[in-house]
């Protein structure tokens, strides 16, 4: 069966939701597939909660951050949804880019300043500090769960098409002007597509087109158990003293955030093996998790280092970190965004939206 229809996205996760909800609100005819049911944990884009981390100096990032953050607010009126909880965010350690991030922040009238460690402690007991103390009162975390289930309900009501288990078997190309899409039971013939598949990425449009390297990991946080459940819990990021033996067992910096209902979540940062998507082990690797516990003893006093739940997730990266977000013909592409993408997912849904229309996106995020 042929389906005719002006834009068809691949992958129901944050950013093709957002894609899809930018799109609809705009009037356009849309169709999001997705090869899983809702609520899925095989991606990226599950889990409870993430960093809502204001604190970037490069001005594409900044930008979008705050674009962002009016987005989200946006989303939460629409849908009465409650996504985003302002409960500050710390960074501490050794980190030549925390100046860099300061003077951002106040520049835009944003509040900002450092903190001495013991003025952190005293104000999360839970937590050990060191060197300079970067506090951002006006972030925190994003409700990721809800945010999914919003953005689909806000893509609905502007009249989105929304298929999930439909998952794509092929991509061809026609011309400028037309891509076919074929799931299992029929094939989709648009004007434009927008590929949001995450670590499906590459195995979706390796065979339509050549890609920058898009690295695959398995990545491994986990909740642990506060020891006392009145205890505050900022947003954080910790970066390690470079050279110092005494942090030879860290595997990066280390970011978390109190996910209610959950504990505190704490890992380290993209350096999971390198993995298929579709052959996926799930399981922690223990040598990894035996130092995440060691970090959160000397660390996070407040947690219990073996009380704790693993979690399993995907990264897509690309080698400089950045977003892709390009244009060639008719295919639209939404990928690298792990680590650090989800606080910009209804931003990144417009910049891919106005690639649909015809709109550049900036510089920085273009296929060299």
């Amino acid at each position: 069966m042929l389906t005719k229809i002006d834009t068809v996205v691949v992958g129901a996760g944050a950013m093709g939701l957002a894609t899809t909800w930018q799109l609809a609100r705009r009037g356009r005819e849309v169709t999001l597939i997705e090869q899983f049911a809702p609520g899925h944990h095989n991606g990226a884009s599950h889990g409870a909660t993430r960093n809502f981390n204001t604190g970037y100096a490069e001005p594409t990032y900044a930008d979008l951050v705050w674009e962002a953050r009016t987005l989200w607010q946006e989303l939460e009126t629409e849908t009465g949804t409650k996504l985003l909880d302002l409960v500050g965010l710390v960074n501490h350690g050794v980190y030549a880019g925390f100046d860099d991030g300061h003077r951002a922040l106040t520049s835009r009238g944003t509040a900002a300043c450092f903190l001495s460690t013991r003025e952190a402690i005293e104000r999360w007991p839970g937590m050990r500090f060191e060197d300079r103390v970067l506090y951002v009162p006006d972030a925190g975390r994003v409700r990721a769960n809800d945010a999914l289930k919003a953005l689909q309900e806000a893509a609905l009501r502007y009249g989105a098409d929304i298929r999930h288990t439909t998952p794509v078997i092929r991509i061809d190309v026609v011309d400028e002007t037309l891509v076919r899409v074929a799931t299992r039971d029929e094939t989709l013939e648009a004007r434009q597509i927008v590929v949001t598949a995450g670590a499906w990425t590459e195995k979706l449009l390796k065979p339509v087109m050549a890609l920058p390297r898009l690295t695959v990991t398995q990545e491994q946080p986990a909740h642990f158990r506060p020891l006392d459940a009145a205890t505050p819990w900022p947003s954080f990021n910790h970066y390690p003293r470079p050279d110092d033996p005494a942090d030879d067992f860290w595997y990066s910096a280390v970011y978390g955030m109190f996910t209610p209902g959950e504990g505190v979540k704490a890992g380290w940062h993209g350096v999971g093996p390198i993995t298929d998507p579709d052959v996926r082990s799930f399981q922690a690797d223990p040598v990894q998790m035996a130092a995440l516990q060691r970090y959160v003893r000397e660390w996070l006093p407040g947690l219990d280092a073996d009380d704790l739940q693993a979690i399993s997730c995907t990264y897509t990266t690309t080698a400089t970190e950045d977003f892709i977000l390009d244009r060639f013909g008719p295919v639209v592409i939404g990928a690298g965004f792990s680590g650090h993408g989800f606080k910009f997912t209804p931003a990144i849904g417009r910049v891919l939206a106005d690639l649909v229309d015809g709109r550049p996106a900036p510089e920085l995020f273009k296929m060299a």
